[in-house]
């Protein structure tokens, strides 16, 4: 038989194909690794799991565009070899097949690395470690018992399993896919939470303003509008959503208010109860969670730690 000549189709098919399956495979570990940080947050993490400022949604996106971009891909690469036998001994498929089953192999030899490593200098070895573990070793040994199968020539003489091993994927990656969707929301949704912590982040850039200007004028300001400085560039945010100013009101020498609409409840009140920190010195009842609805915070400010500046004299 005369030896197979590759040709530029043959090279690209190949190329998205293994392009578009590693970059699935490695979405998929990062997604699973994110569902288990989610469903166990580490205690020593400074913010609790939040899959609004996680990978999720990238990692979702990329396995549902390329995930069906590699069927595809393989399907028509099946196709060429169903047509022509000689195409399954081009040099393109024997090392996009061979790099691969590297690649697998090592991943596996430093997954148990890793375990052992962990296990010999005594650290703690959490659920959350050895489910890690065990997603990666899973994985890798499952890639690389498909394409050793496949460069014997298996999946050829065994179409059924082929295609019910190929189902069992697609149903794994659907079920993978849906998990997001309950954890993350709708896209509708995730907008909301979105403008939530948008407004978070603008009350609390107030907040701020709000101690240094008591700080500079040993005084509270009357309204929102006297903290804006077009030397600093601040200028006071209106809620990006509804574009209305967030309020404001005195409630003491020392204490103000200020509240804002918001749409959901806050994911920290539903998560081990951990709360967002104040600015430190500010006495609070609430710090940042809050329900939903009309929500108020109220600060106090510690003069000891916030002491007022004395003026600079001209001479």
């Amino acid at each position: 038989m005369d030896k197979a000549k590759i040709t530029p189709k043959d090279f690209f098919l190949w190329a998205g194909a293994i392009v578009s399956f590693y970059w699935s495979i490695v979405a998929f570990i990062f997604l699973i690794f994110e569902y288990i940080n989610y469903a166990m947050p580490d205690p020593l993490g400074y913010y609790p799991a939040d899959p609004y400022q996680s990978s999720i949604p990238y990692e979702m996106a990329s396995i549902i565009v390329l995930f069906p971009l590699y069927l595809l891909l393989a399907w028509m690469i099946r196709r060429d070899i169903d047509k022509d036998e000689s195409r399954a001994q081009i040099w393109v498929r024997r090392w996009a097949i061979l790099l691969t089953l590297f690649i697998a192999g090592v991943t596996v030899a430093i997954d148990l690395i890793t375990l052992l490593t962990t296990f010999l200098r005594g650290d703690e070895i959490t659920l959350a470690f050895i489910l890690k573990v065990l997603i990666v070793l899973l994985v890798a040994a499952g890639v690389f018992m498909h394409f050793i199968a496949d460069l014997w020539g298996y999946w050829g003489m065994f179409p059924s399993r082929r295609d019910r091993v190929v189902a069992g994927v697609v149903v794994l990656a659907l079920s993978t896919i849906a998990t997001g969707f309950l954890i993350i929301g709708t896209p509708q949704q995730a907008r909301l939470y979105r403008f939530d912590t948008q407004k978070v982040t603008d009350l609390t850039n107030i907040q701020s303003q709000v101690v240094s200007y008591y700080q500079q004028k040993q005084r509270l300001p009357t309204m929102l509008a006297s903290l804006t400085d077009p030397i600093s560039g601040f200028t006071v945010p209106t809620d990006a959503q509804t574009k209305q100013p967030y309020e404001y009101q005195t409630t003491g020498g020392l204490a103000f208010q200020l509240c804002a609409t918001f749409n959901k409840e806050s994911r920290t009140m539903s998560q081990n109860n951990v709360t967002y920190p104040a600015l430190p010195g500010l006495r609070s009842a609430n710090n940042w969670q809050h329900g939903a609805g009309r929500v108020c915070f109220d600060r106090t400010i510690d003069p000891q730690l916030y002491p007022t500046t004395t003026p600079v004299k001209n001479f």
